[in-house]
């Protein structure tokens, strides 16, 4: 109970802090919504920011299984491949350079103002973390286990269907949880860049046409989609291998 408690905590001095801040005189109502404002907001637009959310989280989960898909194949590709990995890894640790956005108008212009740019600058920004954590998972195999599998004259495929990918699992789920909480980065990006709905969308519009506490209540469900997405993932690793858990509470 104590981590619970701990950030019920946090969370009250938050938004205490939040209050107090918006409750100044010298702060422009039209900069900082209060709690309350933002409550009002919430029960006064949900209609209007929940058919918004649930556009954004289409293609921040749509974004997320692409970039799971190819990651993981591009991580195992890697790791099979001396060669590729040599020259593929520094390519795609430079692409991280890149500010999206910058690339987001580039995105919009080449797959129009559809959904194809948003899941695109989901996918992309997504890619690096899975790509990266896997392959490390996949190269931190004890050798002895892989020599062991070698004297049981056990093929290249078998040794990485039997103990490299597991072994790949914990760094798969760190990769996915860095994935899932900036994926819905990656779509409020798109959304600037060109879109006709979605939440990212709608706060700059209510940014544009000064309505703040519609902004700060979409600021607060775009936070609430990317950790509910972190504790899926989190909840996902438990499931799929729970000795990890049980080394860190140890």
């Amino acid at each position: 109970m104590r981590r619970p408690l701990l950030v019920a905590l946090l969370l009250a001095a938050f938004v205490g802090v939040w209050a107090w801040v918006s409750s100044l005189g010298s702060v422009d109502d039209l900069l900082v919504a209060s709690p309350g404002e933002t409550v009002q907001a919430l029960r006064d637009d949900w209609s209007l920011l929940a058919d918004n959310a649930l556009i954004t989280l289409y293609e921040v989960l749509l974004g997320l299984a692409i970039a799971v898909t190819l990651g993981v194949v591009f991580a195992i590709a890697m790791h099979l491949s001396r060669i590729l990995r040599e020259a593929a890894y520094p390519l795609l640790v430079a692409s991280q350079a890149i500010p999206i956005v910058v690339l987001a108008p580039i995105f919009v212009l080449a797959f129009d103002y559809g959904i194809g740019p948003k899941i695109a600058i989901v996918a992309l920004i997504c890619f690096f973390p899975i790509t990266v954590n896997v392959l490390d998972g996949l190269r931190s195999v004890d050798p002895g286990h892989l020599s062991l599998m070698r004297s049981f004259g056990a093929s290249r495929l078998r040794t990485l269907r039997a103990v490299e990918l597991p072994a790949a699992l914990p760094g798969f789920f760190s990769g996915l949880r860095i994935a899932a909480t900036v994926s819905v980065i990656g779509a409020v990006f798109g959304e600037w860049a060109g879109a006709d709905d979605g939440l990212g969308r709608l706060v700059l519009l209510g940014n544009d046409q000064l309505q703040t506490p519609r902004v700060y209540a979409g600021i607060v469900i775009l936070t609430l989609m990317a950790v509910a997405l972190f504790a899926l993932a989190s909840l996902a690793e438990r499931i799929a291998c729970p000795w990890t858990h049980d080394e860190r509470t140890t």
